[in-house]
């Protein structure tokens, strides 16, 4: 069997990448190792798939915090407004939602997925499902695919788009990595982005705020001099093993990164109130103990925020909930409305990768070409989605990246091989 364009991997990526090998007239076979095609799109975004996001270019490429700035050069042939022209075109009408998401009005990721599929079909593309590959050979004027089955596939173009080692219950079990070194090329230390936080704390540890859910507050992540690195104010919530929400998951990469360097343990600084001043809030409950003496300070402190951390910072403070206003001194709620904006302790680790929504890490950026997603290293070598080093924030930026890539190494790999 002999092809103009083979794409190992039929994930977003590798179904962009197909889709657009044979929109340029290129005889294109996908090889899919499992049962479904379109597996990770299928659960993102909850099982609504997360598109894209339709932020400004400049904005998405800063929410790719890991190499995204590689990606302005393929964003100059197809960008995140082109991803949503496209599905209109193939019919699936998409709808924004908060922070720029973008979603299928249908709110099912079926309908996503089956206009992809619906799209080979129209284009003639053959699909092998059930076919994992058991090694590529590479060689001068062709490549040669062999399946676990025993078949062999040539091909002038080759396109792999099999991910990283994230979420491997879709398919992601890092097959790709060995394929990549035996054509020349570096695979960069792999490691869980966009994954919950574990921490040895003791409050972790017993479980006194496991479960609670905190709505948008400030977290950020803290350097050997305690400087921020990074900070994300969105919701998150405390877990029996650390911490997890979406705040956490933005933060992750970069308490990961300080981890890798050899640091034990990672501070975090919690502020629950982002969006109150610490001396005027200060100045409203010392008010109100003023109005309310005979009041207990828990009445008084009631809805400041939620119920279960206020009962752990007032035993933190060894304040006693009945107590009454008069009882507490100034320097006493001084240090309490602190802790409330600066809420400090350690993280300790990460879960592992399987469990992480993004692979870090990956084939070197370096060695691909960003304009073609071609590799530097092998003539008619191609790579696309989570494989490269390219990592984002969960919100439609790592479909987003892996539908741009997708689209460019198909095209180009189509290019390649019919010129």
């Amino acid at each position: 069997m002999s092809y103009d364009v083979v794409i190992i991997g039929g994930g977003p990526s590798g179904l962009m990448a197909a889709i657009a090998a044979g929109e340029n007239g290129a005889k294109t076979m996908l090889l899919e190792k499992g049962r479904k095609l379109g597996t990770k799109l299928a659960i993102s975004g909850g099982g609504r798939c997360n598109v894209t996001n339709r932020l400004p270019e400049d904005e998405v490429i800063k929410h790719i915090p890991g190499n995204g700035k590689f990606l302005y050069s393929p964003f100059s042939v197809f960008n995140n407004y082109d991803i949503i022209d496209f599905f209109k075109e193939m019919g699936v009408a998409l709808k924004e939602e908060d922070h720029g998401r973008m979603f299928p009005v249908s709110n099912s990721a079926k309908t996503v997925v089956n206009a992809l599929i619906n799209k080979l079909d129209e284009l003639g593309a053959e699909v092998f499902m059930n076919s994992p590959v058991k090694a590529v050979h590479y060689d001068e004027n062709e490549h040669t695919i062999i399946l676990e089955n025993g078949s062999k596939i040539d091909t002038k173009s080759l396109v792999i788009a099999v991910g990283g080692k994230a979420v491997p219950h879709t398919g992601s079990t890092g097959d790709g990595y060995a394929w990549a070194k035996k054509a020349g090329h570096t695979v960069t230390a792999l490691y869980p982005t966009e994954v919950a936080l574990t921490s040895n704390e003791k409050f972790i540890q017993d479980k006194s705020l496991q479960g609670l859910s905190l709505r948008d507050v400030a977290l950020s992540v803290l350097n050997k001099n305690n400087k921020p690195i990074i900070t994300h104010q969105m919701d998150m919530i405390f877990t029996h093993f650390g911490i997890s929400g979406p705040a956490v998951l933005r933060c992750s990469q970069f308490v990961v990164k300080e981890l890798m360097r050899g640091r034990e343990e990672v501070p975090m600084l919690l502020d629950v109130l982002p969006d109150k001043h610490e001396e005027q809030l200060l100045q409203s409950i010392i008010n109100l103990m003023k109005t309310s003496p005979k009041k207990s300070i828990k009445n008084i402190l009631k809805g400041t925020v939620p119920e279960r951390l206020l009962d752990y910072m007032l035993s933190a403070h060894n304040i006693a909930a009945d107590q009454k206003a008069t009882g507490v001194s100034k320097e006493t709620i001084h240090k309490f409305v602190h802790d409330l904006k600066h809420f400090k302790f350690a993280v300790h680790g990460s879960l592992p990768l399987k469990k992480a929504f993004v692979t870090g890490g990956g084939i070197s950026i370096k060695e691909i070409v960003p304009k073609t997603m071609q590799s530097k290293r092998m003539h008619g070598l191609y790579f696309c989605g989570e494989i490269l080093d390219i990592h984002g924030y969960t919100g439609g930026f790592n479909i987003t990246s892996a539908l741009v890539t997708g689209r460019i190494a198909g095209m180009n790999a189509a290019i390649e091989a019919i010129h």
